[in-house]
């Protein structure tokens, strides 16, 4: 068990150096993320699984606050209204509960992040295509090889890892650095 356990964490400690070579990819989120904000946009989060948790977890930290106080910033997670979410599901398909939403609420100067482990998820392909038509900047935050959605979006945060864990630690390692960049730009 505790060959296990320092297993792990010689994974997730190697994980963090390999983050470095993100950084210039973090930037340039973060840029995307302060620029729409700035200019009255908001911000559609979206993900499956654990990666809707991270999409209400950023959302929360947007709205509320990261660590200083600064004013409240739009963020939107597409995860968490259950009845849009199933009345989609079911009078459309799984596919398009999140295409549907950024119909309904996304503007120009909005921008769109999607979150995946695999980046193969086809709601959020969707969702991705959907942002990019009504013109929405995209961004994915991603793992493995990015899949399908790395060449869907504006900009690919890929996690470099293979195992589904890593990717969702290095992934929350990515998005508090983001949110962090973002508040230290509205901070007073």
């Amino acid at each position: 068990m505790e060959k296990k356990i320092i297993e792990a964490l010689e994974e997730n400690l190697c994980l963090g150096a390999k983050l470095r070579g993100l950084s210039p990819e973090i930037a340039a989120a973060a840029r995307q993320l302060i620029d729409s904000l700035k200019s009255g946009g908001k911000i559609l989060i979206c993900g499956n699984g654990g990666s809707a948790a991270d999409a209400q977890h950023i959302a929360a930290e947007l709205v509320g606050r990261f660590k200083r106080e600064r004013p409240a910033l739009a963020a939107i997670a597409l995860t968490t209204d259950t009845s849009i979410l199933t009345a989609l599901a079911n009078d459309y398909s799984y596919d398009e509960v999140f295409r549907r939403q950024v119909e309904a609420l996304g503007r120009p100067g909005d921008l769109l992040l999607a979150i995946s482990t695999s980046g193969n998820s086809p709601n959020l392909v969707i969702a991705v295509r959907a942002a990019k038509a009504a013109g929405l900047k995209t961004c994915a935050l991603l793992g493995k090889d990015g899949g399908k959605l790395a060449g869907e979006v504006d900009l690919a945060l890929v996690v470099p890892a293979a195992d589904t864990a890593r990717i969702q630690e290095g992934q929350t390692v990515v998005y508090h650095i983001l949110c962090d960049l973002v508040e230290e730009a509205f901070a007073g």
